[in-house]
């Protein structure tokens, strides 16, 4: 996993999947609120007027000087949950954004949300 200290600087680059296709741009990333390590990236993709907010996983992603590179297809990015670029995570869709990837979910023991944005 990568240091999570410049993640400002991250926002805008291009994302690329594990053959180096690109699949966006780099929006914003969520955080899992029981480790408080990044967890998801948005990515903005799509033509204007269709343009949309792409979760991806970054488990196991690498920065490079002009990309963002994550452990997973174009294609079963693309296919991935999204919301609109002016939209924001409901708590009710993120067990789906687990499932697309299979992953594991799980609230916090109090019910708490798995995923925040920063």
């Amino acid at each position: 996993m990568f240091e999570a200290e410049n993640l400002r600087d991250w926002i805008g680059l291009a994302v690329v999947d594990q053959s180096d296709d690109k699949v966006g741009t780099l929006e914003s990333v969520y955080f899992d609120t029981s480790t408080d390590k990044p967890a998801f990236a948005t990515v903005e993709s799509g033509v204007l007027g269709g343009k949309k907010l792409i979760f991806v996983p970054l488990d196991g992603a690498v920065v490079a000087p002009k990309h963002l590179k994550v452990q997973f297809g174009k294609k079963l990015i693309k296919e991935a949950p999204f919301i609109a670029t002016d939209g924001e995570l409901q708590a009710s869709d993120e067990p789906a954004i687990f499932a697309h990837y299979e992953l594991p979910y799980a609230t916090g023991s109090g019910g708490e949300r798995r995923l925040g944005r920063r």
